[in-house]
């Protein structure tokens, strides 16, 4: 099987939907041999975070001299952009041959798996090919009958946080949402909750006592920093006396940082050997798509992947960090499952305009309905039904302004935006 035909193959998956439940994904991996078994891993759920916090975490375990594996979603510019080793995402050529051996075995199934679930399975099938030391590997969704959620005795469990998202499958309170993302807590395996949300703190402690797993909280004390550290050059602070730097943006990646060192420690505790060296290396020289990402310098243009309320509110909050009183233009794509009516509230006072659009995606909300509710909350956004339209628009506006552009929304349209940018140049 070759790569178009491995993506031929994931459209035929994709038509199945999204159906809850590990029945097939447990079969899929019964008889490809349990790949799922043979490699150590670090489970990571939470609504936001799951993506900076694993990127972190690979590259310091990488420069500890581990072999790391990786799988994330969704795929930010393409599907192999999911599995990486290294750090560093598979080729085209791996993607097809996991695909080509798993396919066959999906199709003599009676329940067929559905898209996501072939992609765990490949990402599995991945680590033990390559003899990972250690996986990292995020949920997709939820936690408790999330795909990924097969994995018998992780390492490590992490909750990053827990906030309102994806309401139509996890439910519509904190406490709903937090007892399915519990639902990676292992019998007697550690797990990490790097929230602030007591109500969905108090679900991690009881499910970690029923299982009778340890459960550790960020160590904040050990950390330090100040407004300073914060620049378009990335993140600086004080982690016991020693200075630190990540290259990432977003004045979220604070709480990142102590999360993932917070869990260096637990992985020590583990019998893992992480030097200093290797975390001030590995933090130094992390890379993350999407995420309060600089994508132009001149004029300054940022990505940011924003999507559910709480996402949207730290985007605001970095706004006003990097800066001050000054305002930036907005490009807004978001799904239609999300409360994009609050948007406005949280993001007007920092935009002399928005630009809506309509990323290519089924689920994506129209441009028209996005503008018309940011419209109705006082935010000026003008809407455009072509993507690249509305990023040529929203550049010309921003480079003739003298103002940053700061692109939110779904890590969906992120492909779609840097390559309508990129022939703007």
């Amino acid at each position: 099987m070759n790569y178009t035909e491995a993506l031929d193959y994931m459209k035929k998956a994709a038509e199945r939907g999204s159906v809850l439940g590990l029945s097939r994904i447990t079969e899929l991996l019964r008889l490809m041999g349990d790949p799922q078994d043979r490699v150590k891993t670090v489970h990571i759920a939470g609504t936001n975070g799951k993506g900076s916090f694993g990127a972190m975490l690979t590259s310091v375990l990488k420069s500890a001299g581990y072999k790391v594996g990786g799988f994330s979603s969704p795929a930010i510019t393409k599907v192999t952009d999911s599995f990486r080793i290294g750090g560093e995402e598979i080729s085209e050529q791996d993607f097809a041959d996991l695909i080509g051996d798993i396919a066959p075995i999906c199709e003599s199934m009676d329940e067929k798996p559905t898209e996501f679930e072939v992609l765990t399975a490949a990402a599995f099938e991945l680590f033990v090919r390559k003899n990972c030391d250690i996986a990292v590997v995020e949920c997709g969704m939820g936690g408790d009958l999330d795909s990924t959620n097969v994995i018998k005795a992780p390492v490590l469990s992490v909750i990053t946080n827990v906030q309102k998202d994806h309401s139509s499958f996890l439910g519509d309170t904190i406490a709903e949402i937090a007892s399915h993302k519990c639902g990676i807590i292992k019998q007697g395996r550690p797990v990490f909750f790097g929230g602030n949300s007591e109500e969905a703190y108090e679900i991690a402690a009881d499910t970690a006592h029923k299982m009778g797993s340890e459960l550790y909280l960020p160590d904040y004390p050990d950390f330090s920093w100040t407004d300073e550290g914060f620049g378009v050059d990335g993140f600086e602070f004080t982690h016991k006396g020693v200075k630190l730097h990540i290259p990432l943006l977003g004045t979220y990646q604070a709480e990142n940082a102590v999360n993932v060192l917070s869990c260096i420690g637990i992985l020590r505790r583990e019998g893992m050997d992480i030097p200093e060296k290797a975390v001030r290396e590995g933090l130094e020289n992390v890379g993350w798509h999407g995420r309060f990402e600089v994508v132009s310098r001149e004029p300054l243009i940022i990505y940011d992947g924003a999507h559910n309320p709480d996402g949207i509110r730290c985007a605001a909050d970095s706004i006003r960090r990097y800066f001050g009183g000054n305002k930036v233009a907005l490009l807004i794509g978001v799904m239609a499952d999300k409360e994009y009516g609050l948007y406005a509230d949280m993001l007007g006072e920092l935009a002399e305009k928005a630009f809506a659009v309509k990323p290519d995606n089924p689920r994506s909300l129209d441009s028209e309905k996005l503008a018309w509710a940011l419209n109705e909350r006082g935010l000026e956004t003008v809407p455009f039904s072509d993507l690249a339209e509305g990023t040529a628009a929203a550049y010309e506006y921003a480079k003739k302004r003298g103002i940053p552009l700061i692109a939110l929304g779904s890590l969906y349209m992120y492909r779609q935006f840097t390559e309508a940018l990129a022939a703007l140049k």
